[in-house]
């Protein structure tokens, strides 16, 4: 059964999105690198601090900019799903469209990288249960 809150994609509707979703993927990938090294370089400063001082004048920037960067985040997450694509590897840009093989839901399965999305996996897999493609069988969008 079809839920039609979903908007589901066939293979040719999927790769048609990659010259948008290509870029913001990439920038996700870049900004969640930033992040993660700021929230690093902040618990080194604060374990090297005195925990009773507060927040000193570098943490409270650090802890800004990585919030900043961590909003640029969560736009680019909101433009994928406007999109109707879900994120699913903040590592290696994986990304995801809901499709239908055989007359049940799956998920095609795209990677930072990739020219095109030859890959699906069941809704439960994740990326290890990545299968290749029979463009074929492949059902979703406006079907």
């Amino acid at each position: 059964m079809v839920d039609e809150s979903i908007q589901y994609f066939t293979l040719e509707e999927a790769n048609k999105t990659l010259p948008y979703v290509r870029p913001v993927a990439s920038d996700i990938v870049d900004a969640y690198r930033r992040w993660k090294d700021g929230v690093r370089r902040y618990e080194v400063i604060a374990a090297s601090s005195r925990s009773d001082a507060g927040e000193t004048d570098e943490q409270i920037e650090l802890r800004e900019e990585t919030d900043g960067v961590a909003r640029q985040i969560s736009a680019y997450l909101e433009e994928l799903s406007n999109v109707g694509c879900v994120f699913k590897g903040f590592d290696d840009g994986l990304v995801d469209f809901h499709s239908r093989i055989e007359e049940r839901d799956v998920f095609l399965c795209w990677r930072l990288g990739e020219e095109e999305i030859t890959h699906w996996h069941e809704l439960d897999a994740g990326f290890a249960g990545r299968q290749e493609l029979v463009p074929e069988l492949v059902q979703g969008g406006s079907e």
